[in-house]
């Protein structure tokens, strides 16, 4: 007879080996509960490309945005395996867009219709021909006043959201939905599980429906994508597009609708208020962040250190919540510019995307969300990963801007400084960021420079830095710029070029199952780098006139001291030994600022002018 321990010891074992079979053995139908099947932990393509059922709908929501006295209807491009007609029900991966029509998606900017006849003949991007096979559907929405979508888009008002967030709600058996005949149809093909993606204004639409709530959704993957669209047009009041959101909404409107929604831009080109640059009302409707406590939804987040399209702030308060609301979330950081990860690191990025789906919308337990949190990109092919981001041992470290030495225009000490010290620039409109940043131990009368000494040490900070500067201004109204700037020659990715940190080859790789007129086959990329004498690490920027306030102004007074502080761009960033860490004040910043005319002279206070790092480590590390 076996005792109690040994039969508990052989269970163990025939678990174990049960387990282990699970995970690297193809799972059956039957095991299953559906035709799914696996290999090593992951869907297999079991699934024909070709005979998948491909279709439009039209889903009618609660919107009347063009004012014509009718619903909205919304257009669905849906294509999914012929078994779903057999009773099959899959989850649905879906990327909303605004840019099916004539901007197109992809580093080849695939567009719907690819021969203007007004038939859509292709799916863009990859997804459907991945993932289809592998037993999910693939939704392409048409934005609400986008393409073959009925009414006008409003640049990221709720809207735009309300409208995708329909054809969420369609999946899941809340709205109605017809044919172009006007048959009435429902999604009784699928499990109502949807995971949205999408880069840019895609990945915008999936941050403005995960904060709705919305039943259905169970994971959101935004690449570059808007938190609010106040900072992507603004940054601390001053402006860096005029007529932004009228503009957009032009640019992507449908062609049969564009005279129909003059009006609607003409509204925003009003209520968006150039003429002060601040935060309102039509502001305040376009900004996701305060209801991200309504995100039920997972999160994977992509975005580029060096994006300034949509510059890195949107990432960070997005994640701050998400973060302070125990959402479940994955986050890559690379340091290429607007740039899709299936561009700068495509086998890990379609080999994660794969898991991260099938483990949030089809249940499957491959140990994903036991991996590291964060992976950061270091260098061309460099990543490291992280448990948690920001780094937990980030210490907010405060460092004074202190007076020129024998070697540096100005310096930079975790000490006080003893005395008042001052120090003047000039704004010049016309000066260029690598004016500011260029020939660093070298006065100039149009910014200021610090510099630490050669660190000794490599240098991590890991979040948000924020400038404190105390100045007398002899105007009423200027802007400020502050760079943080690594300076040691070293070879950096080249995120400032056109391809922003990528070159497109001629070779293609394929991903996933082909068919004539919609291949599975893509141009491969490769990550570009360039020998540089300093990286300009990070900037932020400030209208001195909003001094207290995003939402209204105060005019300066000539003479009076002010205390101007103001956040920087998030940044993980390892500065390397024999490296300088280096900051620069200056007014004026062409390359991403409307730029004021006038010759402001600012007054600075060293000693009580700071800037704050979050340093991995804390003031200890700095060793100055």
């Amino acid at each position: 007879m076996i005792k109690a321990s040994a039969k508990g010891w052989l269970l163990s074992i025939n678990l174990f080996i049960i387990a282990l079979f699970a995970v690297t053995a193809p799972v059956s139908a039957e095991e299953q509960g559906s035709a799914h099947q696996l290999q090593d932990g992951v869907t297999e393509p079991v699934f024909s490309y070709e005979d998948a059922i491909r279709e439009t709908v039209y889903v009618e929501s609660d919107l009347d945005t063009d004012r014509n006295g009718e619903p909205d209807r919304i257009a669905v491009d849906i294509i999914r395996p012929s078994e779903t007609e057999d009773g099959l029900e899959v989850p649905v991966i879906m990327d909303a867009s605004p840019y099916y029509e004539r901007l197109g998606r992809g580093n080849e900017s695939e567009i719907k219709d690819t021969d203007g006849d007004g038939v859509n003949d292709q799916f863009p991007l990859f997804y459907d021909n991945y993932f289809v096979p592998r037993g999910y559907a693939v939704v392409l929405p048409d934005m609400v006043g986008t393409n073959n979508s009925g009414g006008c888009p409003n640049t990221g008002g709720p809207e735009e959201t309300e409208s995708i967030k329909a054809v969420v709600e369609w999946l899941n058996g809340n709205a109605p939905a017809y044919t172009e005949d006007g048959v009435e149809v429902t999604a009784d093909w699928t499990t109502g599980k949807v995971g949205m993606i999408g880069k840019s204004y895609d990945g915008t639409l999936a941050n403005g429906v995960a904060s709705t709530g919305v039943e259905g959704l169970e994971t959101i993957v935004p690449i570059g994508a808007i938190s609010s669209w106040y900072d992507y047009y603004r940054y601390g009041g001053l402006i860096y597009w005029r007529n932004g959101p009228s503009g957009l909404a032009n640019a992507v409107v449908s062609s049969e609708r564009r005279e129909a929604c003059a009006g609607v831009r003409e509204e925003m080109a009003q209520e968006a208020d150039d003429e002060t640059g601040d935060y309102n009302q039509f502001w305040d409707e376009r900004n996701y962040v305060p209801d991200a406590d309504n995100v039920e939804a997972s999160v994977f987040l992509i975005h580029g250190l060096n994006d300034f399209n949509v510059k890195p702030k949107h990432f960070m308060q997005w994640w701050e919540e998400l973060s302070a609301n125990d959402v479940p979330r994955k986050i890559w950081l690379t340091q290429t510019g607007h740039v899709d990860p299936f561009d700068f690191r495509r086998d890990e990025w379609v080999n994660t995307l794969h898991r991260w789906f099938d483990h949030w919308l089809l249940d499957i337990d491959n140990g994903i969300m036991d991996e590291p949190m964060a992976d950061i990109e270091r260098g061309k092919d460099e990543w490291e990963t992280y448990e948690t981001w920001p780094a937990d041992e980030a210490r907010e470290t405060k460092i004074r801007l202190a007076p020129a030495d024998d070697e540096s225009p100005g310096t930079l000490t975790t000490g006080p400084v003893r005395g008042n010290f001052d120090q003047f620039f000039i704004n010049d409109p016309s000066q260029s960021e690598s004016d500011m940043a260029a020939n660093e131990f070298t006065e100039s009368e149009n910014r200021l420079m610090f510099l630490s000494p050669e660190l000794e040490e490599e240098v991590r900070f890991s979040g948000t830095p924020s400038v404190e500067i105390r100045s007398n201004v002899d105007m009423e109204d200027a802007g400020l710029t502050a760079l943080i700037v690594d300076y040691g020659s070293d070879e950096r990715i080249n995120h400032t070029n056109r391809g922003e940190g990528i070159r497109t080859l001629d070779v293609e790789d394929c991903w996933g199952e082909s068919i004539e007129g919609d291949d599975a086959c893509y141009k491969q990329t490769e990550i570009v780098t360039h020998e540089a004498p300093y990286e300009i690490v990070t900037r932020g920027w400030m209208d001195a006139k909003n001094w207290k306030s995003l939402s209204y102004e105060e005019w300066l007074k000539p003479d009076k001291n002010y205390h101007f502080r103001f956040d920087l761009h998030p940044e993980d960033y390892v500065f390397k030994p024999g490296h300088r860490i280096g900051v620069v004040i200056a007014s004026s910043d062409r390359r991403y600022i409307n730029a004021y005319d006038e010759s402001v002279e600012f007054e600075v206070s060293l000693g009580q002018s700071t800037v704050t790092l979050p340093v991995v480590g804390g003031k200890q590390e700095l060793g100055f």
